[in-house]
């Protein structure tokens, strides 16, 4: 079994085992329907052809709940899954989880990351402490090399 093996539940409710949907794009992100979780999502789905058409499958993850990704899917039109990790267990596994501040309050939560899983589950590429702006396009540029 490969090191980053898991099993999460979709917006439709089923099980997506990531060995299943190897290679694999995972991006974690820290809330639904927030501005900057909007832009990636879409900035994924405006690309999901291309990755598709290189043989990598696109996951989102974060701590929201299955109702919340249902929601914020059928919203945003997104046609890739968005994986809900609310205890965390994948979160900690590819060690997302940070201190972060916002307005002078510490909190922890998802430092905003995205992983490559090659065709073993092994991560082949990683992006942490992500902006946004350009980098579905960067992911894209780099697996296309």
């Amino acid at each position: 079994m490969p090191a980053y093996s898991f099993t999460l539940p979709t917006a439709g409710g089923q099980d997506f085992v990531s060995d299943e949907h190897l290679p694999l794009i995972v991006y974690f992100y820290p809330k639904d329907n927030t501005p900057g979780c909007t832009t990636e999502g879409h900035d994924f789905n405006a690309r999901l052809a291309q990755f598709e058409a290189l043989g990598y499958t696109v996951a989102g993850i974060s701590r929201d709940s299955v109702k919340s990704h249902q929601n914020f899917c059928a919203k945003q039109g997104f046609q890739f899954e968005l994986l809900s990790d609310k205890d965390e267990t994948v979160c900690k596994l590819f060690d997302v989880i940070k201190l972060k501040k916002l307005y002078g309050k510490e909190s922890l939560g998802i430092e905003r990351s995205t992983f490559v899983l090659d065709k073993n589950g092994e991560i082949a590429h990683e992006w942490r402490k992500v902006k946004v702006a350009g980098h579905a396009q960067e992911v894209l540029d780099t697996l296309s090399q």
